[in-house]
């Protein structure tokens, strides 16, 4: 049934495509347990998925593999969706299967982030998925950070950590014109100025306390939070605070 070779190879158009009337029968009869009325939902969602896939053509990636994924969204959907919400089987579907489709591009990225803040980064990731099904919103970061019991600036490093880069060669503009590419608009900096603000940084740092240097060390460097860094030293989160906003300020004052 989930042969990429077999579902890509076909025609779109020939794939079932069921009214929402028919999804929710479905979806009633399969949270019974009927294991045909949920073959027969997936099979007749698959052209939700493709539609998806079609949102990371640009990415490089092998479209049988992330309808796979898409796929794999789809029956989480399904499996988790709640048929009491007043809620179309589509609205909540699509923002799963994009999930997962963009968790595998993560988890096949180049760039290696450590697994605690991967964990974390997809926990809240679905801490968000299940609070948007819940309140039909998207939650704020504050919200996120309540339900999985974190800082909120552990949940923002998290996110952040596994944003997808973005290719030099990926357009933001076209028009009648020519085609104007990330790296056209990210400025040449190797030039002397670029060195001698290098050198002026270290100096800088150079002529901090030890404090000061670990506290920015683990905070820039490291990426930890206040909150780590205060336990990791063994003074408050305010002193953290005091201390590297001192520190900031020397350097900002000696360049």
């Amino acid at each position: 049934m989930y042969n990429k070779v077999e579902i890509c190879g076909v025609n779109t158009s020939t794939l079932k495509v069921l009214s929402e009337k028919e999804k929710m029968r479905l979806l009633k009869l399969t949270k019974e347990g009927d294991a045909n009325a949920r073959e027969e939902l997936v099979n007749g969602n698959l052209r939700l998925v493709l539609s998806v896939i079609q949102r990371f053509s640009q990415r490089g990636e092998n479209p049988d593999d992330l309808f796979q994924v898409g796929c794999i969204g789809l029956i989480k959907s399904i499996d988790n969706f709640d048929i009491t919400q007043n809620v179309r089987f589509s609205t909540y579907a699509v923002p799963m299967i994009i999930g997962e489709i963009r968790r595998y591009l993560r988890d096949n990225n180049a760039i290696r982030i450590s697994r605690s803040m991967r964990d974390t980064a997809y926990r809240a990731m679905q801490a968000k998925e299940a609070l948007t099904a819940k309140h039909l919103r998207e939650p704020t970061v504050e919200e996120i950070a309540a339900e999985l019991e974190l800082p909120r600036e552990e949940v923002v490093l998290a996110l952040e950590a596994i944003v997808e880069p973005v290719s030099l060669y990926e357009p933001v503009y076209a028009d009648s014109g020519d085609t104007i590419y990330v790296m056209d608009q990210v400025s040449d900096t190797n030039d002397d100025s670029t060195w001698l603000d290098e050198l002026a940084l270290k100096e800088a740092i150079r002529n901090l306390n030890d404090r000061e240097k670990r506290i920015l060390n683990l905070r820039f460097f490291k990426g930890l939070t206040q909150i780590e860094v205060s336990a990791e030293i063994g003074i408050s989160q305010a002193q953290v605070s005091r201390l590297e906003k001192g520190a900031l300020e020397k350097i900002k004052g000696q360049l």
